[in-house]
């Protein structure tokens, strides 16, 4: 159950700047117990986040696929 523990998830991204990925994030809000309003409340933000995190991951990859036709300098 550690890959779905929130507190372990915080903590990294405290320390190490990383997000959670989304599927594990939805798994997260599944196991939690939240009162209508804040579960809707959450589901808009857990959109909203999915959105931005497939930017980030799609701008990432453009970076990267340009490095990777690129030549490494030479050293």
């Amino acid at each position: 159950m550690g890959k779905y523990d929130i507190r372990a998830a915080l903590e990294e991204l405290n320390e190490d700047a990383l997000l959670p990925h989304p599927v594990r994030l939805r798994d997260m809000i599944l196991r939690t117990e939240l009162d209508p309003p804040s579960a809707l409340e959450v589901n808009r933000e857990f959109q909203d986040y999915l959105a931005r995190f497939g930017e980030a991951q799609k701008a990432g990859r453009e970076i990267l696929e340009k490095l990777a036709a690129s030549r490494p300098k030479k050293s």
